[in-house]
């Protein structure tokens, strides 16, 4: 009997990386971004009919589709986006959940452990193996976001308007990104998406490792996201941690120190869901 074939999903505002499971080794495929927040269900369902389906392979007939996303923690928004699914395959079988669930399945599938994604944004959550038991609140990347992205961004730019930098990386950082003060603030405080402007000085970090300005920079940065997050888990001392997201990709090594000095089990660093996500849904 031929396995079902099964279509999954991992999206963000940006990009959305998709995988095709069946017979066959995972095809995987990417376009932009599906956020209900933003786009209309006729500009989500383009995504899937002219982005999507012409890389698939001719004639492909989708059993079931997993989709994890950003902003689906809304009902409404999750309505919206299954409707566009079931849109374009009408036959499948459609399970839309938010990007939580998908990292908390990719990370610890089937048994308990703490999620964390640390991208553009921050989140985390204890998973019991099936549904998500806690999870501290989002305040967003004014008031919260530790660890992420945004918030590891907005300390490079303090240290550069601050005059904190010491000569070496204000060089570095005039060379790079040929920018000022009013242009700068123009970007956080004016212009739409400051969050994803934030998080784009974040690569400023992982170019200059090893100078001790770059190194408090995150060892701060992601020590924070501990004490405000991984900390009010009493589950952290007994289930393993477990990341994803590209902030946790690259300072992975500054993770697996934080949890060796706090005594805390570290788990799975993954750079995205996706590989813990087609090993779940198999």
């Amino acid at each position: 009997m031929a396995a079902r074939t099964k279509l999954i999903a991992d999206s963000g505002s940006t990009k959305t990386e998709w995988a095709l499971l069946g017979d066959h080794e995972p095809g995987i495929f990417n376009t932009q971004g599906v956020s209900p927040y933003f786009q209309t269900a006729e500009q989500i369902r383009q995504i899937m009919e002219v982005e999507l389906i012409p890389q698939m392979p001719a004639g492909t007939v989708i059993d079931e589709v997993y989709f994890y996303g950003t902003g689906l923690a809304q009902q409404k928004n999750t309505q919206l986006v299954t409707a566009c699914l079931k849109a374009v395959w009408p036959s499948a079988v459609v399970d839309v959940n938010h990007d939580l669930m998908g990292a908390a399945r990719a990370l610890c599938g089937r048994t308990p452990g703490i999620a964390s994604i640390l991208g553009t944004g921050s989140n985390s959550c204890f998973f019991d193996g099936t549904t998500i038991v806690k999870n501290n609140p989002g305040l967003g990347y004014i008031l919260g976001d530790e660890g992420s992205g945004a918030y590891l961004g907005r300390k490079v730019l303090q240290y550069y308007l601050y005059n904190t930098f010491d000569e070496e990386l204000m060089a570095r950082f005039d060379l790079k990104y040929q920018t000022n003060k009013d242009e700068i603030l123009e970007n956080v405080y004016r212009k739409p998406l400051a969050n994803r402007y934030l998080s784009t000085y974040s690569t400023f970090l992982s170019e200059n490792r090893g100078h001790f300005l770059i190194e408090n920079i995150l060892e701060d940065g992601l020590n924070d996201f501990f004490f405000n997050h991984l900390y009010k888990y009493r589950e952290s001392w007994t289930t393993a941690l477990h990341f994803t997201g590209g902030i946790a990709w690259h300072f992975r090594d500054i993770l697996k120190e934080l949890c060796e000095l706090y005594e805390l089990p570290i788990g799975k660093i993954l750079r995205t869901p996706m590989e813990g996500l087609i090993e779940y849904h198999r």
